[in-house]
C-alpha cells in the first residue's frame, strides 16, 4: 500500500509540473485523480473541479463534461471555493511564467 501511495504522489507531482507549464492534459489527469480517488488518494471534488476548470479553460471538452458531472455532487459553496482555487493557481502560474 505504501508504494501505491508513493507512486500516486509522484504522479501528482509530475502532473503538477506539467500543469504549471500550461499542459491541459495534465490538468485533466489531475481532475481524474481527485474525482476518482485513485491510487490511495482521497476523493476531493473541490480539487477535482479546480483541475477540470483549468483544463476546460485550455480548451478540453472532456474536462468541461467532467466538471459539469461532479458539480452536481457539490454544494454552491464548494463550487465557489473550487473556482477561487482555480483562479489562484492560474494567477500564481502566470506570474511564474512571466
Amino acid at each position: 500500500m505504501g508504494n501505491s501511495l508513493k507512486s500516486a504522489r509522484f504522479l501528482i507531482e509530475s502532473r503538477l509540473q506539467d500543469a504549471a507549464r500550461g499542459d491541459a492534459q495534465a490538468c485533466y489527469d489531475l481532475g481524474i485523480v481527485y474525482s476518482s480517488g485513485s491510487d490511495g488518494i482521497d476523493v476531493d471534488l473541490i480539487e477535482a473541479h479546480k483541475w477540470f476548470n483549468i483544463a476546460a479553460m485550455s480548451g478540453s471538452d472532456h474536462a468541461q463534461e467532467c466538471r459539469a458531472e461532479i458539480a452536481e455532487d457539490m454544494s454552491a459553496r464548494e463550487i465557489i471555493e473550487a473556482q477561487k482555487a482555480a483562479r489562484a493557481w492560474l494567477s500564481a502560474t502566470s506570474r511564474r511564467a512571466a
